[in-house]
């Protein structure tokens, strides 16, 4: 039952991130487009505010689940007097789940932080290269995010 509440909080963490990406990407950024620059840049500042504060629990969440899961299989493996080797599909997932936080945190706290002190300062035309800069990074995420799903569930 440990198991399966861990396993479950890890699934609703990636959707909230993953998902999360393909709203801002794919429907917020063009929906906001037809806005003047300073009306684009301040909304998207406090939605990616938001956003990037339960990222940060996701991210946190995946992390702590997928090594106590890992963890917990690798235990009880040992203790039947078994060997451990770890699936090829949770090595990926656990490779390009660290590369995806690597990325969010280059994200959050050098891309984003730029975004803010450019819509503090009314520098909009930071603020458009910094939306940018977060845009492109999104998408490389999640375009990580989707192989790591496909990976999981072709290889099982």
């Amino acid at each position: 039952m440990v198991y399966a509440l861990l396993k479950l909080a890890h699934v609703l963490a990636t959707i909230v991130w993953i998902g999360g990406m393909v709203f801002a990407h794919f429907f917020l950024r063009p929906a906001v487009m037809s806005l003047e620059v300073p009306e684009r840049v301040r909304l998207m500042h406090e939605v990616l505010r938001r956003f990037f504060n339960a990222v940060s629990v996701a991210v946190l969440v995946s992390l702590v689940t997928g090594l106590w899961m890992i963890g917990r299989v690798a235990k009880q493996l040992v203790q039947s007097g078994s060997s451990f080797s770890m699936p090829l599909s949770w090595t990926l997932m656990a490779a390009l789940g660290i590369l995806m936080m690597l990325i969010f945190a280059h994200i959050r706290f050098a891309l984003f932080k730029r975004l803010s002190v450019a819509a503090e300062s009314m520098d909009w035309e930071a603020g458009a290269v910094a939306l940018a800069s977060i845009r492109k990074w999104v998408a490389v995420n999640l375009g990580l995010g989707v192989l790591i799903v496909a990976l999981v569930t072709l290889l099982g």
